[in-house]
């Protein structure tokens, strides 16, 4: 007998039932900061007998269940610190295999539900309109609807959405029209449809003062009128990526991709919300190196939403293949050594990761255990980077890029629409370069997926375009005299060089009186480039230069992207003479900060987290 598929992270057993369709009715109340709802979920039973099924919640306010129009009797388990809290329905009748129930739960999400944001005028470009977000990955939709919230469960859904007339609702999903409130004439309707299963922390809301503009045959940006014509120059190239995408992955199934640029408190870079990608509006700085991002973004459509992986413990499937992928679409696009010079980049993403973590700390494995484990907590690079290095190092030893991005789009094809674990993904690995068994039993594949630390084979990858990086280092680091430098030695780098460049200082960083010579000479506190700036302040701040403590506290409150905000933070906190400081300005901010954000920075700053689980 098999053992019963479960998942650490979920309450939820998906051996006895699944859930097939979500039917959601949302009411947006932007005075009370709460969502009030409805859901019919359609559950498929899966065994004899069944009587009874446990759905995810956390902070929910659950009023009434219903079993096909039957009241049905609902008890809230013990609360957990991160998975909320079990909702145990028993049915008021006895179902066997293959029947179909429709569950419906009328509740209230809580003004501090971990999935939404609640931003005040003030906190929106546009100062005049509230705004609401949701980002549910990993385990936070269950803080926004009951369901069984775990990737092994994918199901299609619908919405309607009543929101004051003066903003827009968008979803991950096809808009379907919009009518007048019935219940409210100060109120709109949206509706929404998602024919394609996908898994439940894809779901995503925005409501805000929204407009958009069409930058293709099947997308459009949204955003708040102050950036949205911006964005729609930043992201003109989507068609082209998308059209990449598709001829090296196979046909796009979402129907529409169209971005939405958040306001700054987002926590993510993006988040590849089905038909509606979720963007920092750190993107838009003005020089097209976002290219990446959406990249991945669009990547996302094929490994993460179609083929997903089934637990969290298997997140490396989602994100190793999507920089696999979305590395391929850059080396079409750019050249190979841009691919090469990408890779390089994520290699020392990763050391720096694990750098962070410890070595040995079993989170830096490929596949970790997440028994009592918080996604949020094991979140980095590691399923990326380590992901991307195994899949390149398979790519080496199977034949090159064009043959192993056969198997990538092979393997896409053959676990479309259905959820996957590494071992599943390995076999058909062995299946599908069934003449070179020899080589892929010589892979040390313990080494990879189970030990902590960096791979246990580190890629020759092609220096081309990183030379100039470490030349340039290298006269920094090693050069006596400052005199030898001038602005000409940047301007023949590119945006993704320069950033490079800075990387490289990171990891040997430089007297204070090198860095305000690099100031002088390159004037790089006046550029506006997320990635460059976020990097140029903290190797100012490593080498103790007062002057760009404000600036750097000031970059991790005006946005709060946790690539930037967190290593900004904890930068400042080990200047020892700023460390009240780097605790005073967290403090001064944190309720303006997502909560994902504020409770990680938290514990980073050690601060009491003042969360009561």
């Amino acid at each position: 007998m098999q053992a019963r598929p479960t998942d650490p992270c979920s309450f939820s057993s998906f051996s006895k039932c699944v859930t097939k369709h979500l039917n959601l009715t949302y009411h947006v109340d932007f005075d009370s900061h709460v969502i009030k709802a409805k859901v019919a979920l359609t559950v498929e039973v899966l065994v004899d007998n069944f009587t009874s099924l446990t759905l995810d919640t956390k902070d929910l306010k659950i009023s009434k269940v219903t079993a096909n129009g039957q009241a049905a009797k609902f008890a809230l388990g013990p609360k957990h610190s991160f998975k909320g809290t079990p909702l145990e329905i028993t049915l008021p009748f006895d179902l066997s295999r293959g029947q179909h129930v429709i569950v419906e739960v009328t509740y209230e999400t809580a003004p501090s539900a971990s999935a939404l944001q609640w931003l005040t005028p003030e906190q929106t470009a546009g100062k005049k309109h509230p705004y609401l977000f949701s980002q549910c990955q990993a385990t936070h939709c269950r803080s926004m609807v009951p369901c069984q919230d775990t990737p092994a469960m994918k199901h299609t859904y619908y919405a309607q959405v009543s929101v004051p007339k003066e903003l827009v609702a968008v979803m991950s999903a096809v808009r379907d029209g919009q009518e007048p409130d019935p219940q409210d004439s100060s109120r709109v309707i949206y509706r929404f449809r998602q024919p394609v299963p996908m898994p439940s922390y894809l779901i995503a809301i925005v409501v805000g003062a929204l407009e958009s503009r069409e930058i293709g045959p099947r997308s459009r940006v949204w955003s708040e009128k102050e950036f949205v014509d911006k964005a729609a120059f930043e992201f003109s190239e989507t068609e082209t990526m998308l059209k990449t995408a598709e001829d090296l992955a196979g046909p796009y199934v979402w129907g529409q991709y169209d971005i939405l640029v958040l306001p700054p408190s987002f926590p993510y870079g993006g988040m590849e919300n089905p038909c509606l990608t979720f963007a920092t509006p750190t993107l838009l700085a003005g020089d097209r190196s976002l290219s990446n991002v959406i990249a991945h973004e669009i990547s996302h459509s094929w490994t993460g939403n179609l083929v997903t992986n089934k637990t969290w413990e298997h997140f490396w499937l989602n994100e190793g293949h999507t920089v696999y992928l979305e590395r391929m679409i850059g080396r079409s696009m750019e050249s190979e050594q841009f691919r090469q010079f990408k890779a390089m980049g994520g290699w020392k993403d990763l050391q720096e990761s694990v750098n962070t973590f410890g070595a040995n700390n079993p989170l830096t494995n490929l596949v970790p255990n997440m028994n009592e484990v918080d996604p949020d907590d094991a979140f980095s690079s590691v399923p990326y980077e380590k992901g991307f290095a195994l899949l390149y190092h398979l790519e080496e030893l199977m034949g090159g890029p064009e043959v192993f991005m056969g198997f990538v789009k092979s393997y896409i094809q053959m676990f479309a629409y259905s959820s996957v674990t590494t071992e599943e993904w390995k076999k058909y690995l062995f299946t599908y370069f069934k003449n070179k068994v020899d080589i892929l039993n010589k892979v040390d594949w313990n080494a990879w997926m189970h030990t902590p630390g960096m791979p246990p084979v580190k890629p020759q990858y092609d220096t081309t375009m990183a030379d100039a990086c470490i030349a340039l280092c290298k006269r920094w680091t090693k050069e006596g005299d400052l005199g030898n430098f001038s602005e000409v030695d940047v301007k023949t780098l590119s945006t993704h060089q320069l950033i490079e460049f800075l990387s490289l200082l990171l990891q040997e960083p430089l007297p204070l009186s090198h860095v305000k010579r690099m100031q002088e000479v390159y004037q790089l506190n006046a550029f506006n480039n997320a990635e460059i700036r976020f990097r140029w302040l903290r190797l100012c701040v490593k080498s103790k230069w007062e002057d760009a403590v404000p600036m750097a506290l000031k970059m991790a409150t005006e946005q709060g992207r946790m690539k930037f905000t967190r290593p900004l933070f904890k930068e400042v906190y080990n200047f020892d003479k700023y460390r009240e400081e780097a605790v005073r300005v967290f403090v001064a901010h944190r309720a303006a900060m997502h909560p994902v954000t504020s409770n990680l920075v938290a514990k980073d700053l050690k601060v009491d987290t003042g969360k009561s689980t």
